[in-house]
């Protein structure tokens, strides 16, 4: 099935007009028994379905972020952004609630239920002093509670984390969501302290430092964090009480690694800004972005990946792991990618 702007073959891009069913530049998904959320982050909205889409093109049932489903533009298209959203990427629906990563808006947005009417707005605003401040970092420095660019948003073994891209950090809140903007974090990896936002920690790449990290995953004994910009994961193999590095780490073959090789064939076990990975019980699948491609590690019933340098065990979008090019180099089709953002895995 797909969903969104027809592609009848060739690869020119479709009218960028919003409807029901057309997407722009989408960069997140959530999938579960009963919804799938899309950030349609072009359109600079987020678009429901309640219950799975009958075919392809199915129109969605509710839109966040617009006045109706045939708008666009930042900020409610200039209404405010009290309904409004700037480049939406990163959601979560833990506990009933639904959690968007309104990113170019320097915030959290949380829906107490999920909505079922079309510009419904958010019960509370996390990273901002109110729902009508957009500023990054609260307008000023770095602090505890303040976000620059949050792409990714998880709750993983009861905590509630944040991929806070701009500051090269990654907060983590026990207990799940917080309840106010102003309660911070009992967690903060890739920083040595609350104010602190420099690329690696102002030096290179390590176990403990981010450059981009975009993405979260895991699960009860595994913490998975898509550093971007390092053109890694890094994985710890337990959930950290405290800023302490790394384990393991994807696409690299050692915890230092942050290269790139943009000329060179892919392989099975190098990354190319991954900017998304989510795991199912003993599957990890990430978004290896530039490569246009999803790599996956499947455990077969041994957990996920274990080892710095893994390489994954099979490949989405191309026919082998040495290809990388954008569509497969040849038309818009049912097994390619182009710059893929976002993934959701469940229930297999």
């Amino acid at each position: 099935m797909w969903l969104g702007a027809p592609a009848p073959g060739g690869l020119a891009l479709p009218a960028a007009r919003p409807s029901p069913s057309w997407l722009y530049a989408p960069r997140g998904v959530w999938l579960d028994d009963d919804l799938l959320v899309v950030a349609d982050s072009g359109n600079h909205r987020v678009l429901i379905w309640h219950g799975r889409p009958a075919g392809d093109g199915a129109p969605a049932d509710v839109v966040l972020g617009q006045a109706d489903a045939n708008s666009e533009g930042p900020a409610a298209g200039g209404r405010g952004p009290e309904r409004g959203m700037h480049l939406p990427t990163g959601i979560v629906v833990t506990d009933g609630r639904l959690v968007i990563a309104d990113a170019w808006h320097h915030r959290i947005l949380v829906w107490d239920t999920v909505p079922t009417a079309t510009d419904t707005p958010p019960d509370l605003v996390l990273g901002q002093p109110d729902a009508a401040s957009v500023r990054e970092n609260r307008g000023g420095r770095c602090g505890p509670t303040t976000f620059y660019w949050p792409f990714g948003v998880a709750v993983i073994d009861g905590r509630f984390y944040v991929a806070d891209t701009g500051n090269r950090r990654v907060l983590g809140w026990s207990g799940g969501l917080p309840s106010s903007p102003d309660r911070a974090p009992d967690l903060i990896l890739g920083q040595p302290d609350p104010t602190s936002r420099e690329d690696n920690r102002g030096g290179p790449a390590g176990p403990d430092t981010f450059r981009w990290p975009h993405d979260v995953t895991g699960d009860a004994g595994r913490l998975l964090v898509a550093d971007a910009g390092n053109h890694r994961l890094l994985g710890w193999a337990s959930q950290p009480d405290a800023d302490t590095a790394a384990d393991l780490a994807l696409g690299q073959a050692d915890l230092t690694g942050c290269g790139e090789s943009p000329y060179a064939p892919g392989r099975a076990d190098t990354l190319r800004f991954p900017y998304a990975a989510d795991c199912d019980g003993d599957l990890l699948a990430v978004a290896d972005t530039a490569d246009n491609r999803i790599l996956l590690w499947d455990g077969a019933g041994g957990g996920l990946p274990r080892g710095t340098g893994a390489p994954a065990t099979a490949v989405l979008g191309q026919p082998t792991f040495a290809d990388t090019g954008e569509n497969r180099w040849s038309g818009v089709t049912a097994d390619t990618f182009c710059w893929p953002y976002g993934l959701s895995l469940h229930a297999g």
